[in-house]
């Protein structure tokens, strides 16, 4: 199994939605932070926390730096402050390790803060792929096929799982089954993915090799 880590492994999304629509009220003179306000956020990071800044500074008139600075200081909070678990990830995990198969990371995230997340959470992984390390950012498969070529892996025998569409890209373009793990109300363009809900979903599909 390769996951995609921010998202998927971990439920980073309320923080970062979170701090980014607070960004945007007090870019417009302050306010509370509505649902509304929530979802409208919640669907451009689901296709990246840039494409959500980006978009929210031209949208908003806001600057972008502060939009930025907002989304930056999450990750400074997870230092003490880890996101939880999402919720189905230790069970297939441990699904995966009991077929004899591997659970392996492919994540945009730097490898120092990605490996003291999975270390102050108490996630186990085989191994991990990380764009900051030289390898171009999903939908590119080079991550996905550093790990199928590192493990000598069939792509045919590996699942891919990720919250955005380009994570549902990179692992098709390698030859490898992708996954969409969809935030319920949130919809997002991926024309043809095979979607879920709940990570929970993808025990059934975790068997040991005949």
């Amino acid at each position: 199994m390769i996951w995609d880590l921010g998202g998927t492994l971990l439920d980073t999304y309320p923080v970062v939605d979170r701090a980014l629509a607070g960004a945007v009220q007090e870019g417009r003179g302050g306010g509370p932070v509505t649902d509304a306000d929530l979802h409208a956020v919640a669907v451009l990071t689901r296709v990246s926390s840039g494409h959500a800044i980006t978009t929210l500074a031209q949208r908003h008139g806001i600057p972008q730096e502060d939009l930025r600075a907002a989304y930056e200081a999450t990750k400074e909070t997870w230092r003490h402050d880890p996101p939880p678990v999402t919720e189905g990830a230790r069970e297939v995990m441990g699904a995966v390790h009991a077929a004899g198969g591997l659970n392996l990371v492919a994540t945009h995230r730097d490898r120092e803060s990605a490996s003291e997340l999975l270390e102050q959470v108490g996630l186990r992984v085989d191994d991990l792929v990380c764009a900051p390390d030289g390898f171009p950012r999903k939908p590119d498969p080079a991550m996905v096929v550093e790990l199928l070529t590192r493990h000598r892996l069939r792509p045919a025998l590996v699942l891919a799982v990720g919250d955005r569409p380009a994570d549902v890209a990179a692992a098709e373009t390698a030859g490898v089954r992708g996954i969409l793990l969809q935030t319920p109300g949130v919809e997002l363009e991926a024309p043809g993915a095979e979607r879920i809900t709940s990570l929970r979903e993808l025990v059934g599909l975790v068997e040991a090799p005949s």
